[in-house]
């Protein structure tokens, strides 16, 4: 299929999962386009999607430089502290803020203020990265320290597992600590957003509240 066959319908899925209580207003498509080449990007952009994610240095460059200028683009992956200074100031969001030491090398290198999200390790597993649950809270109030930084939201990679109850659960924690984070009025760190969800479990996600699904694989192919 093309991508703007797979992103109808996304589109088409994302308007019936919609959460009761959202505004109406669809969650933002992000086209993960790390395992793809430029003319896929290139095919997903003229099929209407605006944000793009990438998780690799190169890869990054690669396709914001072969993209019109009117993209939005996420840093979706780990990023290591020796290469903040490459990248940091090309990106819109970044969505991997999980350690005081990235904080710190991204407040000393941008030049400008980066809108981020706290990534938490929701499901607790080793092999993931993020803050823990009951980390959240003290980690974004210690990010007030680094004027560069403003926490616009929290974001959680789940399991990759069938068991759509707890998928929910996973991202339904993740709100909830989103709300909580918001009902403290930060001058920093306003947390309205939520980016979780990918290909297998963006409806699921969208259900929870999701601001932002992150889909490589329905959408323009090759796995995320």
């Amino acid at each position: 299929m093309s991508v703007k066959e797979n992103f109808n319908e996304i589109e088409n899925t994302l308007k019936q999962h919609m959460s009761n209580d959202a505004d109406g207003t669809l969650p933002n498509v992000i086209a993960v386009t790390k395992y793809v080449t430029i003319e896929r990007a290139q095919e997903a952009y003229e099929a209407g999607l605006r944000h793009f994610g990438e998780n690799r240095l190169e890869g990054f460059l690669e396709k914001k430089a072969a993209l019109p200028d009117d993209v939005t683009m996420h840093f979706i992956g780990s990023l290591q502290s020796r290469k903040v200074k490459d990248v940091i100031n090309e990106i819109d969001y970044l969505h991997a803020l999980d350690r005081k030491s990235l904080a710190k090398e991204i407040n000393k290198r941008a030049e400008h203020e980066i809108k981020c999200f706290v990534q938490v390790n929701v499901s607790g597993e080793a092999s993931k990265h993020g803050v823990s649950l009951d980390e959240v809270l003290p980690f974004i109030e210690m990010l007030e320290m680094y004027e560069h930084i403003r926490v616009i939201g929290l974001m959680t990679m789940a399991p990759y597992t069938d068991d759509e109850a707890y998928l929910k659960s996973i991202f339904k924690q993740l709100k909830h600590k989103r709300d909580e984070i918001q009902a403290q009025h930060l001058s920093h760190a306003p947390c309205t957003e939520l980016s979780m969800g990918m290909s297998n479990d963006y409806a699921l996600a969208t259900e929870e509240g999701a601001t932002f699904v992150r889909i490589g694989t329905r959408l323009v192919g090759k796995e995320e």
